[in-house]
C-alpha cells in the first residue's frame, strides 16, 4: 500500500509550516485517505471547503477509521496554493505540475473539486465521489461510504408496464442493464431505439437479461413519455434509489449502461460501447478484453488513460499476429481491473487510426509499438521493427518503471 501510494504522491507530503510527513505513515489498518483536488480559484470549491474542513476536524477526533486529507493543488501559482492551503486543517502534496497530472489520469478526475477515498490498508479506491457523498451525508453517517450492494440498493418495487414489481424476483438468475438516461437528453433519445433493438434480439435468443432504466428526467410528464418508449424495468420517478445508483457507479454523464451479472457483481461500465459495437448481441453480456482494435469508441479511453497500440497493416493475418504479440502483456494489465495502468489496442483498418497518427504526428511505417499517454501529453515510441513479445514486455515494463523515454504529443 505505502509504495503504491509513493508512486502516486512522491515519498512526503507537507504540513503548512513545510515540515514534510512520510507517506508510509498515512497508511495501515483502518486507515482512510482522501485526495482532495481543489483551486482558490474556483467558486464550488471555496463553497465545499469549509464543509470539508467541518467535517475532517469532527471525524479526525474519532478513532476509526483514522481519516486524513491531502491537498492536490490545482491553483495557477505556488503563492496562491499556500494561500489556499493554509485555510486547510490537513496536509498537502507539494506543488507542482508532474504528479497531480498523474493522480487525476489514476482517478479520471476532469473536473473540481474531487474527493477520492482511499482504503489505508489496502489502498483500493473506496470513492471517487466523496463531494457527493457528504454534501447528501453532511453528518458522515454512513463514512467512509464504501460501496454498497446492488441488491441491497434496489430491492424493493420496480415499475413494469405502469404496475409494480418486486425487483428482486424480477432480476433473480439474470444479467441486468441499469440504463441511465432522460428524455431531455438526445443522445439518449437516439440510442434508446438501438437498446430497444439489441434488447428485444436478446429476449428472443433467450438470454436471460433485464433492463432498469433509472431516470434523470426533470418531471414525471417527461419520465413518464420516456419511459413508456421502452420495454424493459423502471425505477420510479423521484425514487431515492435514482441517485443512489448513479452514486454507487459514479456515473457522470448520460446515456450511460451500466451491466451487472447474476451476483451483482460489474461486467462493465461501458456497455453502451458495447452495444453500439455489437448491436446483435453476438458478444453479450459483453465482458471487457484484454486487447481491442482501435475503433472511433476507443477515443474516450484514449483521452483518459494511456494506452498502448500496436499499429499494424490491416490484413486478418495481422491483426491475429499483433493479438498474439500483446496477449502476455495485456493480460497482466487487464487481471488489476480498475487499478490497471495501461489498455491495449490494436490499430489497423479503422478511420481513427489515421487521426490518432495524425494527430500524435507518428511515424508511417508498421508495425509501429506505441504507447499514448494523452493526460499526460506523452508519446512512447519504439524504434524496433521486429516487435516481440520479449520486446512488448520490456516496453511495458520500461513504462511502468518510468525510465521509457517520451516526447510530447505535438512536437516540432
Amino acid at each position: 500500500m505505502a509504495r503504491t501510494l509513493e508512486n502516486l504522491l512522491g515519498d512526503h507530503v507537507i504540513r503548512q509550516n513545510g515540515d514534510k510527513v512520510a507517506i508510509s505513515s498515512l497508511c495501515g489498518k483502518d486507515r482512510v485517505l482522501g485526495l482532495y483536488f481543489s483551486a482558490e480559484w474556483c467558486p464550488p470549491c471555496k463553497g465545499f471547503t469549509p464543509k470539508l474542513v467541518d467535517f475532517y476536524n469532527v471525524k479526525v477526533k474519532e478513532e476509526s477509521p483514522k481519516f486524513e486529507i491531502v491537498f492536490v493543488s490545482w491553483d495557477k501559482d505556488e503563492t496562491t496554493f499556500s494561500e489556499y492551503f493554509n485555510t486547510m486543517p490537513w496536509l498537502a502534496m507539494p506543488y507542482g505540475l508532474e504528479k497531480k497530472t498523474k493522480l487525476c489520469k489514476k482517478f479520471r478526475v476532469q473536473g473540481i473539486p474531487k474527493l477520492v477515498l482511499i482504503d489505508g490498508e489496502t489502498g483500493q479506491t473506496i470513492t471517487r465521489d466523496g463531494y457527493t457523498h457528504l454534501m447528501e451525508d453532511e453528518n458522515g453517517q454512513e463514512f467512509p461510504w464504501r460501496r454498497k450492494k446492488f441488491s441491497d440498493i434496489i430491492k424493493g418495487k420496480l415499475l413494469k408496464d405502469s404496475k409494480e414489481v418486486d425487483a428482486i424476483e424480477e432480476l433473480k438468475g439474470k444479467v441486468t442493464g441499469l440504463y441511465f438516461a432522460a428524455h431531455w437528453c438526445p443522445p439518449c433519445r437516439g440510442f434508446t431505439p438501438e437498446l430497444v433493438q439489441t434488447y428485444e434480439k436478446l429476449k428472443a435468443d433467450g438470454k436471460k437479461f433485464e433492463i432498469i432504466f433509472v431516470s434523470s428526467d426533470r418531471s414525471q410528464d417527461s419520465y413518464t413519455s420516456f419511459s413508456n418508449s421502452m420495454p424493459w424495468l423502471a425505477v420510479p420517478f423521484a425514487d431515492s434509489r435514482n441517485q443512489s445508483l448513479k452514486n454507487l457507479y459514479e456515473v457522470e454523464g448520460i446515456p450511460s449502461l451500466v451491466m451487472i451479472d447474476e451476483q451483482g457483481g460489474v461486467i462493465t461500465l461501458d456497455g453502451r460501447l458495447a452495444v453500439n459495437e455489437d448491436i446483435d448481441g453476438q458478444e453479450f453480456p459483453w465482458y471487457p478484453k484484454p486487447i481491442t482494435e482501435l475503433t472511433e469508441g476507443a477515443a474516450i479511453q484514449l483521452n483518459e488513460s494511456a494506452c498502448l497500440v500496436l499499429f499494424v497493416e490491416p490484413e486478418d493475418e495481422e491483426v491475429d499476429r499483433a493479438k498474439e504479440l500483446l496477449l502476455q502483456p495485456a493480460t497482466v494489465e487487464h487481471e488489476k481491473g480498475e487499478h490497471r495502468d495501461l489498455f491495449f489496442f490494436i490499430g489497423a483498418d479503422d478511420d481513427i487510426c489515421d487521426s490518432v497518427r495524425d494527430f500524435a504526428i507518428l511515424p508511417d511505417h508498421v508495425p509501429l509499438l506505441t504507447i499514448l499517454d494523452f493526460p499526460e501529453q506523452k508519446v512512447y515510441i519504439s524504434e524496433e521493427k521486429n516487435i516481440t513479445t520479449e520486446l512488448v514486455c520490456s516496453f511495458v515494463r520500461d513504462y511502468l518503471n518510468e525510465t521509457l523515454p517520451s516526447r510530447p504529443v505535438r512536437h516540432s
